[in-house]
Parts: structure tokens; C-alpha cells; sequence
């Protein structure tokens, strides 16, 4: 009796693995594909635009990531799709030293994507998003050969550069990270990145070739007309003091409506700018703050710089910190507002505002902010900060401005906030300059890569 029940104990587990290798294996997944984030859903915009490509062109989706913010409306509503939410670290890790925290969290993480992924109906595409990427490339990799599904990687960046930033390029958590993503980033099927940089680096120093997939705005990224800036300011104002208007009625800080129904720009109104940022070490906030005081300073004693008001928009953890910051320093003509803004609300926002700010310093010189895709395609110029292949964006002069410290965006601040009193013409000029950018979105570039690259796959294969 006990041989029996040790056979049984010893083989059913091993039966079972075989039979469902063996039956992944027969059954040709339907057109389907399922795209991992080992993050936030709804903070993973270009993850979401895949999603709703792949849906429009008839494929189902399972979109799996983490939960927190509500994902794009275009997500939710969409048949095809579907939200898988993964189960979030037990927070009791942190309390533990750091190399035991990150271990127990991989170990945490990779059992419990590999059994999300592997108890989902099959799909023939895992979609993967890099970074983070440990340990999501190698888990996924796995269930690939497990189910007979392809692997295919979207690379944002390097996740061990990321880690790098806080842990020193050195260590030897930074270094174990390199090795892993060199080697199983090159069991994928198929690869896109973010700018020419990322292609030519991944095919010289990691044999990987990958076609470049430019992020594009999605089609709600537009300029804001009046009346709906204006009905998104007086909704604003219910919820942040810095948008109303209590010296006039019908009227925000920067808008007002007469008796008629007629909506204008106030004349002597603030300008409006704009930074979104994920309040980590790779945007320093530092900068941007250390600019606006010094043009605080500034506009008092110069009556042509217009008052600001800047609207800074995420989530992170270095957000508080300057949250305190702000509100300990006496300002004078600078206001600040630092919303979690709906995902409806945020491009109105950016189609309305005069400038935009881009703080992003990438970890590893070869990807691109996304941030500012959003604000070319609603006509917004930035002031961007420099970074290795930020030309393939952001044309210094021409679609916005470039700077390397505070001092030079104090610089570009003044001048551009000079001509706005005087009628604009340099932002006019700048968002004019941005139309042709605006004629091409997402889908129509993402049929021209990522769905050429799987029809080509398939007649391959």
C-alpha cells in the first residue's frame, strides 16, 4: 500500500507536467496575445496602446500587471480585452535587510506570474515589457517553452541601469542584473525598442536585433479648444484653490464666460506650465524647482514675466519630499499644483497649457519620454532636458528648447515667458512647427512595426 501511494505522489505530479506540456503543445493558440507589465497598468500608457492595437486588428488580449490606477478608458471598454490583476508583494518584505527584501520579492513575484500566466487560456504572443526585468523575462521565457508560445519583448530601457541609479553601476546585484537581462533577453522571438540609439546598442553589445517602434500620442491627445479648457479649469477649481478665480464670477484664473455664453482668455492671466513626472531618481524635480525660484525672484522686479502657475502631475516616491518643499518657501508669483489628474482630464490639460517641462534623465542614454510624446501631440512645446539621444525628439529651437541645468532653463523660461506677454510668438511658432509630428499617431505607426513584424513571423514559420 505505501509503494502505491509513494508511486502516486512521486509520479502524478510529473503525468500531469507532461500532459499539459504534451496538450499546450497540440492545441494551436487561437489569434490571441498576452501582455505583461510588472507594474501599474494604468501608469503603463504604451502597454495600454498595444493593447487596443492588438484588439483593433483581432487579436484577444490578457493584459496582466499590477493594479493601483484605473487603466484607459479604450482598455475597459474593449471586448477583446481583458485585466488580469496580480497580487502585490506582502509589504512585511520591506522590514527585512535589503538583499534578503529583494530576494523574497523576486522569489514573491516570479511564483506568482508564473502561475497567473500559466492558468490564463493560452496565448500564441507573450508581450512583454522591459524593464523591470527581473524576473519577468526569464518567467515568461519559461512559460513560453511550457505552452509552446512565442516571446515577444518591447525594451523601454535597461532594467539594470535603472537599478544602477540608486545602487552604483558596481554592485553586484547591478551587475547579476546585466548578466540576466544579456542572457535570457536574447531568448526572445521577436524585439522592438524605443529610439534608433536602443537598436543599434541591443544588435553591437547584446546580439539582439530589434526594429524601433517610436512612441506616438494616442488620437485623445489634441489641442484643448477654449470651452472645453474652460469647462476642464472650472471642474479643476473645485478641487485645487490654484484654478479659481474669487475677483470674478463665471470666471477661473486663466478663463471666463460672459452673460452671452462667451468664453475668452483673461487677458492679464498667468501662464500655464506643465511637467508630469514619476518623482524618481531619474527626474531630478530639483532642477525645475531651483529654476522657479530664482524667476520668482525675477518677476518681481521684472513687470514683463508673467505670474506662473505650474501643474505638476504623477505619482512617486519622491513626491512628498517636494511636496514639503514647495509649501515651506514663500512664493511670491510662481503657484504650484500637484494633482493625480482623471485619465480623461489629463490630455485637455496638456492641450491647454502654454509650455511643457520634461525632467526625464534616462539611466541608460537610449530611450525617450513618453511625457513628451503626449505634449507634442497636443501642440505643446517643451523645455526638455538634455540627454544623449533626446535629438531624436526634441529639436532644440525648432519643437521646443534644450537645457542642462537650472541656470539655462531659468534662461529659457525668461525668454519664452517674456513673449508671451507680447503675443506668443515663439510658442506659436514652436507649436506650429509640431503639426507634422501630430499627423501621424499610434496605431498607423504600430501597424507599420509591430504588426508587419508578426504577419512577416508567420509566413516565416
Amino acid at each position: 500500500m505505501m509503494l502505491v501511494v509513494g508511486f502516486v505522489c512521486l509520479w502524478c505530479p510529473v503525468i500531469f507536467l507532461s500532459l499539459y506540456i504534451v496538450f499546450n503543445y497540440l492545441v494551436r493558440g487561437k489569434k490571441s496575445v498576452c501582455i505583461v507589465v510588472l507594474g501599474d497598468t494604468g501608469r503603463s500608457p504604451r502597454m495600454q496602446y498595444h493593447a487596443t492595437s492588438f484588439a483593433t486588428e483581432g487579436f484577444d488580449v490578457d493584459l496582466v500587471g499590477y493594479g493601483g490606477s484605473a487603466p484607459f478608458s479604450a482598455v475597459n471598454n474593449s471586448k477583446r480585452i481583458t485585466v488580469y490583476e496580480l497580487m502585490q508583494t506582502p509589504s512585511f518584505q520591506k522590514s527585512l535587510p535589503r538583499i534578503f527584501s529583494y530576494f523574497l520579492k523576486v522569489l514573491f513575484q516570479s511564483c506568482i506570474l508564473g502561475l497567473k500566466l500559466l492558468l490564463l487560456p493560452k496565448s500564441s504572443w507573450i508581450f512583454l515589457q522591459n524593464p523591470p526585468s527581473i524576473p519577468t523575462i526569464a518567467v515568461c521565457w519559461v512559460v513560453c517553452l511550457l505552452r509552446g508560445s512565442k516571446l515577444f519583448v518591447d525594451w523601454h530601457n535597461y532594467g539594470y541601469s535603472i537599478l544602477s541609479l540608486s545602487l552604483g553601476i558596481n554592485h553586484p546585484l547591478v551587475k547579476f542584473s546585466k548578466w540576466y537581462e544579456h542572457v535570457f533577453g536574447r531568448m526572445s522571438d521577436l524585439n522592438i525598442c524605443v529610439t534608433r540609439a536602443m537598436k543599434k546598442d541591443l544588435e553591437e553589445n547584446w546580439n539582439i536585433r530589434a526594429e524601433t517602434l517610436y512612441d506616438r500620442p494616442a488620437e485623445m491627445f489634441q489641442q484643448t479648444s477654449l470651452a472645453d479648457a474652460h469647462q476642464l479649469f472650472t471642474k479643476l477649481a473645485q478641487q485645487y484653490e490654484v484654478f479659481d478665480n474669487r475677483d470674478l464670477s463665471n470666471s477661473t484664473v486663466f478663463t471666463t464666460e460672459s452673460q452671452n455664453g462667451k468664453i475668452e482668455w483673461l487677458k492679464n492671466r498667468p501662464a500655464l506650465v506643465i511637467s508630469s513626472t514619476s518623482w524618481t531618481e531619474d527626474e531630478d524635480f530639483g532642477i525645475l524647482l531651483k529654476a522657479l525660484t530664482e524667476y520668482d525672484k525675477a518677476q518681481i522686479e521684472d513687470s514683463s514675466l508673467p505670474p506662473l502657475i505650474c501643474v505638476i502631475t504623477g505619482k512617486g516616491p519622491q513626491k512628498e519630499f517636494y511636496r514639503e518643499k514647495i509649501q515651506n518657501h514663500n512664493w511670491t508669483r510662481v503657484r504650484f499644483c500637484l494633482p493625480w489628474l482623471e485619465a480623461e482630464d489629463y490630455p485637455k490639460l496638456l492641450g491647454a497649457a502654454d509650455l511643457g517641462i520634461c525632467l526625464h534623465a534616462s539611466s541608460s542614454g537610449l530611450d525617450l519620454p513618453m511625457k513628451v510624446v503626449d505634449m507634442f501631440g497636443c501642440g505643446l512645446p517643451v523645455c526638455a532636458l538634455q540627454f544623449n539621444c533626446l535629438s531624436e525628439l526634441v529639436v532644440d529651437g525648432k519643437n521646443g528648447m534644450v537645457f542642462e541645468d537650472a541656470n539655462q532653463l531659468l534662461q529659457q523660461l525668461k525668454i519664452l515667458m517674456m513673449d508671451f506677454k507680447g503675443g506668443k510668438t515663439r510658442l506659436k511658432r514652436m507649436s506650429h512647427n509640431l503639426e507634422n509630428f501630430q499627423t501621424l499617431r499610434w496605431h498607423e505607426s504600430w501597424k507599420s512595426v509591430v504588426l508587419k513584424m508578426l504577419e512577416q513571423k508567420l509566413k516565416d514559420d
